[in-house]
C-alpha cells in the first residue's frame, strides 16, 4: 500500500485558484477561435439581408426573352364550327348544269332561318389546276420543260371510292354493272382517282388512274351471298318475313308463316299447329340470325372504304352499288356512318344496282314460289314490301349526305358518270351559325334560289352542331386538320410559299418548304410592351395518287419588339421546313393559322422531281 502525500498548502489555495484558471483558460481559447475566422468586410460594403435568398429565382426580364421561338411537333389532325361550308351543284331539267350563277342568287335556311352566305366561290374542274412551284436548287441541274417552275401539273383533284355489294347482288345484277362500270372508267379524267371496294372484301384495288387496273378487278365482281335461298325450304321465308316475325311482333306475318309450315311439313293436320308455329319461329330466328350477319359484314367494309376515302385530299365521294338491303340491324351504324360522312365532307351517291325493274311478284323466276293456296296473297305482298324495303337505305345515305339516289333507270353508266365525274360548275357558299347551341343535334340545311326557278339543286342536307365546347387547342386541331385535306384554297392570311429541291442521289431527294408571310396582315397582341402571337404552320405532302407521303407542323411563338415588328412589316417573315422524299410528282398542301385573330391561309403547290 503506498503511503498517501498530503498537499497542505493546495488545499487551503483551491478554492481560489480554481476559479482564476477556468477564467484564463476560457480566454485564451476565445482568442484562438477568433484568430481562425475570417475578419467580416467593412460595415460600408456589407450588403443588405436577403430574405428571398431560399425562393425561385425571378424569371428574366421581358427584354431578355427570345422574339421568335421555333417548335416542330408531330401532326395530330383530326370541321370548322364557326364556318359550314355547302357546296351546291344546280341542274336544269335535262339534267344540264346551269352556270353564272352568283351570290344574290342564293337563300340558304338552317334549320328553317334564312343564314347570311358569308363566303361565295365558283368552282370547276379548270380552278383545281395546281401549278408547280419548286425548281431544281442543286447549281448547274438541268430545268427541263417538264419540272419547270409554273408548269400545270395533273395531280388528282377528286376520288371516287366505288363500293360493289357483291353479298346481295344477283348474277343478273352484276353482269349488268361490270358493263357500266367498265364504261365509266374509261371516261376518267386526269385528275381522277378511282377505288374499288366489295362488301364481300373479296375485291380490292386502292386509288389510282390506271384504268387497266380498275377493269382486271371489276372481272372479278360474282355474287358472293352467304345465304342462300331455297323455294323448297319449309317454310320458304326471306329475311323481309323473319324481321316481321323477330323484331316487329307481327301477328300475321307468324300466322302466315305457321299455316305455310303446315302445309309443307304436316300436309294441311291442323292438329300439329302448335309444332308449325314453333318450326315457323325457329325458322324466322335462323334467318334473321344469317341476314344481320351478313348484313353487318358488308356493313364494316363500307365503313373501311369511308374511313380510306377521308384520309385523301381534294373532292371525294363514295359511289355504292346495291340493290338495296333491309337495315333491321344496322339502323344506329346507318345514322353515324351519315354523321361521319357529313363531318369528312364527303358525299355518298347510291345506285340501285336492279336498274329499271318491277316487282317480283311470283318470286325468283330460276326458283319459283311454292306458297299455299291460303297464304299466295300474303306471300306476293310481302315480296313486294320487300324489295322496296330495300331501297330506304340507299336513299338515306344520298339524302343524308347531300348526294343523289339513282334508281329505277335502265341507263347505269349514265349514272355512275353523273355520281362520280366533277361537275362542270359548282358553287360553294360558306355560312357562320348564329347562336349555335353546343348540344350535337343535326341542323337541316336548304338551299333555294331566289328566282324560285324550277331548278335541281344538289347540295347537303345539314350538319351536326359540337356536343362540347372544345378547347382552343382542340378547335386549331380540327380546323387544320380539315384544310389539309380539303384541297380548298383559303386566303385569310396573306402566305405565299415556295419550294427546293436536293437530289441526294437517284433515289432520295430533300424538299424544302419556304413559307412567306406577309406581317403587317397578322393580328398581333400588343402585351409587356412585345408584339405576340403564335402561328401554326402545316404542311402535308400527298402523291399523284393522293396518298400522305410526309408532313410535318412548325408552332412560332412571336414576342415582338416595335423595332422587329416594324422591320417585318416591310421584309416578311420566311419559314423553312424541309423533307426527305423520293423522285416523284407531288401535291404540297400549306395550311397556315394565327393563334390571335383565327385566320387561315390554305394554298396549293405541285412539285416535279425528276428521277
Amino acid at each position: 500500500m503506498l503511503p498517501s502525500v498530503r498537499f497542505p498548502l493546495f488545499r487551503r489555495f483551491t478554492p481560489i485558484v480554481l476559479p482564476i484558471c477556468v477564467f484564463l483558460f476560457c480566454g485564451l481559447f476565445f482568442q484562438l477561435t477568433r484568430a481562425q475566422t475570417p475578419s467580416p468586410p467593412p460595415a460600408q460594403e456589407t450588403p443588405p439581408k436577403d430574405d428571398s435568398a431560399a425562393k425561385p429565382a425571378p424569371a428574366p426580364p421581358a427584354a431578355d426573352q427570345p422574339e421568335v421561338t421555333s417548335q416542330d411537333t408531330p401532326t395530330t389532325f383530326k370541321v370548322r364550327v364557326n364556318l359550314v361550308l355547302v357546296r351546291v351543284v344546280v341542274r336544269d331539267a335535262q339534267g344540264k348544269i346551269v352556270p353564272n350563277l352568283k351570290k344574290e342568287d342564293f337563300q340558304l335556311q338552317d334549320n328553317k332561318k334564312v343564314q347570311s352566305i358569308s363566303s361565295f366561290s365558283v368552282e370547276t374542274p379548270e380552278s383545281h389546276i395546281v401549278r408547280t412551284v419548286a425548281a431544281p436548287a442543286e447549281p448547274g441541274s438541268p430545268e427541263g420543260p417538264e419540272f419547270s417552275a409554273g408548269k400545270p401539273v395533273n395531280l388528282p383533284q377528286r376520288f371516287v371510292s366505288m363500293v360493289f355489294d357483291d353479298l346481295h347482288m344477283s348474277m343478273e345484277d352484276t353482269a349488268f354493272v361490270r358493263y357500266s362500270a367498265d364504261r365509266f372508267f374509261a371516261a376518267l379524267a386526269p385528275t381522277d382517282r378511282a377505288a374499288i371496294y366489295s362488301t364481300s372484301g373479296q375485291m380490292t384495288q386502292d386509288f389510282t388512274p390506271d384504268q387497266g387496273a380498275l377493269k382486271r378487278t371489276l372481272l372479278r365482281l360474282i355474287p358472293r351471298s352467304a345465304m342462300v335461298h331455297d323455294s323448297m325450304d319449309c317454310p320458304d321465308l326471306n329475311y323481309y318475313e323473319a324481321d316481321l316475325i323477330v323484331n316487329r311482333y307481327d301477328a300475321q306475318a307468324l300466322g302466315v308463316a305457321t299455316e305455310d309450315t303446315l302445309h309443307c311439313a304436316f300436309n294441311d293436320d291442323s292438329s300439329k299447329a302448335v309444332q308449325a308455329q314453333n318450326l315457323a319461329q325457329a325458322a324466322a330466328f335462323r334467318i334473321i340470325g344469317m341476314g344481320d350477319g351478313e348484313t353487318d359484314y358488308g356493313w364494316r367494309h363500307i365503313e373501311e372504304a369511308m374511313r380510306r376515302l377521308a384520309g385523301m385530299p381534294g373532292q371525294r365521294i363514295l359511289l355504292l352499288i346495291s340493290p338495296g338491303f333491309l337495315q333491321t340491324a344496322i339502323k344506329v351504324q346507318t345514322a353515324d356512318l351519315v354523321d361521319r360522312a357529313t363531318r369528312a365532307g364527303i358525299v355518298i351517291n347510291t345506285i340501285d344496282a336492279r336498274g329499271l325493274y318491277t316487282p317480283d311478284m311470283g318470286g325468283d323466276i330460276a326458283s319459283p314460289a311454292n306458297d299455299s293456296p291460303l297464304t299466295a296473297g300474303y306471300k306476293t305482298t310481302y315480296r313486294v314490301a320487300a324489295q322496296l324495303a330495300q331501297e330506304d337505305v340507299l336513299a338515306q345515305l344520298a339524302d343524308g349526305t347531300g348526294g343523289i339516289f339513282y334508281h329505277n333507270r335502265n341507263d347505269l353508266d349514265e349514272a355512275m358518270r353523273e355520281a362520280g365525274a366533277a361537275p362542270a360548275v359548282s358553287y360553294l357558299l360558306g355560312f357562320s351559325p348564329q347562336n349555335l347551341k353546343i348540344d350535337g343535334r343535326f341542323h337541316t340545311l336548304k338551299v333555294t334560289l331566289a328566282s324560285k326557278e324550277k331548278l335541281n339543286i344538289q347540295a347537303r342536307r345539314g350538319y351536326f352542331a359540337p356536343r362540347s365546347l372544345a378547347d382552343p387547342d382542340e378547335t386549331s386541331k380540327e380546323e387544320i386538320q380539315e384544310a389539309l385535306f380539303s384541297q380548298e384554297e383559303i386566303s385569310e392570311l396573306p402566305v405565299d410559299f415556295q419550294t427546293q429541291f436536293f437530289k441526294k442521289d437517284q433515289a432520295a431527294s430533300r424538299l424544302a418548304v419556304l413559307t412567306h408571310l406577309d406581317v403587317k396582315s397578322i393580328h398581333f397582341r400588343k402585351a409587356e410592351g412585345r408584339n405576340n402571337d403564335k402561328l401554326t404552320i402545316v404542311t402535308g405532302i400527298f402523291d399523284e395518287n393522293g396518298n400522305f407521303v410526309t408532313g410535318g407542323q412548325k408552332t412560332l411563338e412571336m414576342k415582338l419588339r416595335d423595332a422587329t415588328y416594324s422591320r417585318l412589316t416591310r421584309s416578311g417573315l420566311t419559314v423553312k421546313s424541309s423533307y426527305d422524299v423520293k423522285p416523284g410528282r407531288y401535291l404540297v398542301r400549306l395550311v397556315v393559322r394565327d393563334g390571335e385573330g383565327s385566320q387561315m391561309a390554305a394554298p396549293n403547290g405541285a412539285v416535279v422531281i425528276p428521277d
